[in-house]
Order: structure tokens, then sequence, then C-alpha cells
């Protein structure tokens, strides 16, 4: 199954993250503990230690999913490799947090009838995006990237967003634009 927004019929939107986890994931936590929004995480499993302040994110209600091994674009990887890359990542995140995960977001966006194979294989439900913040882009002018998702916000949409500087400076204002535009925050559900 593959999700790309939440909810249409409802005044919500749902913040993810990716790339992650990264040194910017205590600035977020607090900045979303602060404004009562919960998110999702996708993390490329390789960066996932056990120093990494992974417990917080489960403690403060935010959910993990994975977002491959070494974020390789899988549309280069045959059915196989795509599917011992997602499942090294799941059973990798799983053993360190003892947390069932069951949300992937394929590298980049990309995937193929493989990615989706090996996804379902897993168990794994694919979570893709209705707006895409351009935060990785927009890093010299961070206030477009507020503009942009305001700009595109629909209801049920899931947003992309980053484990970056640029998106630790904007997160406030962001989540407050959302908010003025008249919806809530939502968060993906972390039941098998």
């Amino acid at each position: 199954m593959i999700i790309h927004n939440l909810s249409p019929n409802k005044k919500s939107v749902t913040l993810t993250f990716d790339d992650g986890p990264s040194k910017v994931l205590p600035q977020l936590l607090d900045i979303l503990k602060h404004h009562e929004v919960q998110a999702t995480f996708f993390w490329q499993s390789r960066l996932l230690y056990a120093a990494r302040p992974w417990r917080r994110v489960l403690d403060d209600g935010h959910v993990i999913g994975t977002h491959s091994f070494k974020h390789r674009n899988l549309l280069q990887l045959s059915y196989e490799e795509q599917y011992e890359d997602i499942q090294k990542s799941v059973t990798h995140i799983e053993s360190t947090t003892g947390t069932p995960i069951i949300y992937f977001r394929p590298p980049f966006g990309n995937f193929n009838a493989d990615t989706v194979k090996a996804a379902n294989a897993l168990g794994l439900t694919t979570i893709m995006w209705r707006i895409a913040s351009m935060d990785w882009e927009l890093k010299n002018n961070p206030d477009q990237i507020i503009q942009y998702v305001v700009d595109n916000l629909e209801d049920g949409a899931i947003i992309l967003l980053h484990e970056l500087e640029q998106t630790v400076t904007i997160l406030p204002q962001l989540i407050q634009a959302i908010k003025k535009q008249g919806y809530h925050f939502s968060v993906l559900q972390n039941k098998k």
C-alpha cells in the first residue's frame, strides 16, 4: 500500500522528517514539544546508534519509520537488493529501539513495483507525501520553505521535511503558519 495523504476530509496535516537521525534532532524535538505537535521520522538506519536520542522520539509520541539502510536510489537495485536493504534497516531500527517498524519511505521518493513488493513482503506501508517543503534546496532562503508549504496546504496532506539546520530555523514559524490557516496536526498511528 502507498499513502500520499491522510484523512482528506479533515483539516489536518502530518509532518514527516527524512534523513535522520541527525545532529539537529534534539532541536527539532524541542520545537515539536513546545508546539505540542507529533511527527513521523523516517530514518536511514545506518545513522542510528544507541547514543542517539531515539528514546525521546518515542517518549514524546512521535513515530519512527525506515528510510532504508544506505539511502540508495532503489530504482537502480534488483528486487532482492531492495528487499535486503529495507529489511536490514527495519531489523536495525527495531533491535535498537525495541519498537516495531511499520512505515517505509523510499529514498528520494523513488520507487517501482519491486520496491512496493519488497515493502509489502516486509509488512510495511509505504508513505509518500503531498507537499515537499523543498527545505533541502532552499537553505539560503528559508522563508520560501514556509511560503511554499502554506501555498500548497490541503486537507490530509503529508508534508515532507528533513532533519536539517534550515528546517530547525523555520519550524516554529511553519507550525504557526499552518495553524493560522486553520489546520491541526495528526500523526501516523504506530500500530501493526
